[in-house]
């Protein structure tokens, strides 16, 4: 009798089990999204050159995006190392299919762009810059004022500082570093125009197929329109990406009904180790939004812009992923030289020692991180 009352018991519990145990292809497909951008710690250059692409953004919380990511991925990373070692690494601040940083080689593929008609502002502050070298946007009030001019966003900028901005992103101006978190710019060398539009097309296309591995192959096609300015037709485009796919080995796969295509990995993919990682919103893991849903079978946003009253995870949650699943989300703040962590999970906290102590180390490393003693943080409610 007391047998038939314990499987009773264990029923539900299997039920569950069963219902939480992912399908075997996903569990596959998890390990190697994990297994392409999450390499062993190395150098800022060639952990950039290993990801292909660094996507920026501006919000510190608790640290800048780009540095976030790099954290992982290059030995003994502190908040603003990217910054201070940049002019020395031969990558550009530029946009590819969002804004971020790739190498030189590279960025130089993506010029010329579209033909645009400098005006008579822009061109005085083109031959301004390449008359002094290195320009602040501040330097330039000096010779051409401070008149304001409405920008992209609906707002209004400064004059001079949207003609260097439109300058940068026509291919005559470079981003040569920054002061206090402010582009400086210099003149860019002219664009080589040895390449053909196809080479360019190809060489950016398997660029971007292996930063997004494994990807949606109707994302992929969606998101190769950021190089419509070197092959405009929709037809070739898609064409010459199914070039890159075959002639370098791109492995596709439907699962649950999406087709994906992924790089096939250089090394056997193994079982992730116990390890915590709090990862940035724009991390190459979790920036794809619909596939993060469907890999963790959780819904993760953004809440940076929304309404506090409305934000169900906190203004700039960390995903927080345990061996080879995202579990939860942290939120990281410094408060009196202190590191702040307030923690989420999707179910309920792992309760294993491991990760207690995995979670504990993340917590050490991401306060030495940003500049702080290891032991100088707290679990917070």
């Amino acid at each position: 009798m007391s047998n038939i009352r314990n499987a009773l018991v264990l029923i539900p519990a299997m039920s569950l089990y069963r219902r939480l145990m992912p399908p075997t292809d996903m569990h596959r497909l998890r390990r190697i999204a994990i297994a392409n951008t999450l390499f062993p710690p190395t150098t800022v250059k060639k952990a950039i050159e290993k990801l292909g692409f660094l996507q920026a953004d501006p919000i510190r919380s608790p640290a800048r995006a780009q540095d976030l990511i790099l954290r992982h991925r290059v030995k003994g990373y502190q908040a603003g190392d990217l910054e201070k070692r940049y002019p020395k690494l031969e990558v550009d601040e530029d946009f590819l299919f969002v804004y971020g940083f790739l190498s030189r080689t590279h960025s130089q593929l993506l010029y010329p762009r579209e033909k645009y008609t400098l005006s008579s502002l822009e061109k005085e502050v083109l031959e301004h810059v390449g008359n002094n070298g290195h320009v602040h946007p501040q330097d330039l009030e000096t010779t051409f004022g401070s008149k304001r001019t409405r920008n992209a966003w609906g707002g209004f900028s400064k004059a001079t500082k949207r003609a260097l901005e439109k300058l940068h992103h026509y291919g005559y101006l470079r981003v040569a570093g920054r002061r206090k978190g402010v582009r400086l710019y210099q003149r860019a060398p002219d664009p080589n125009k040895a390449h053909s539009p196809e080479t360019r097309f190809r060489t950016l296309a398997f660029l971007i197929a292996c930063f997004c591995s494994p990807i949606d192959k109707k994302t992929l096609t969606r998101t190769l329109n950021c190089l419509k300015h070197i092959v405009s037709k929709p037809s070739r485009r898609k064409a010459l990406m199914n070039e890159v796919l075959e002639s370098n080995g791109f492995q596709q796969e439907v699962i649950d009904g999406i087709e994906y295509i992924w790089v096939k990995p250089k090394d056997p993919i193994v079982e992730p180790g116990a390890q915590v990682r709090f990862l940035a919103p724009f991390d190459p893991l979790v920036r794809d939004r619909d596939r993060f849903e469907h890999l963790w079978n959780w819904t993760y946003r953004l809440e940076a812009y929304i309404p506090a009253a409305k934000r169900e995870r906190g203004y700039y949650a960390l995903p927080l992923l345990w061996r080879d699943y995202v579990i939860g989300w942290a939120n990281a703040n410094v408060v009196n030289d202190r590191l702040n962590l307030q923690i989420g999970y999707i179910d309920k906290a792992p309760r294993s020692k491991t990760f207690k102590n995995a979670l504990e180390k993340e917590a050490s490393q991401l306060a030495a991180f940003l500049h702080l003693p290891e032991d100088q943080w707290e679990f917070v409610k």
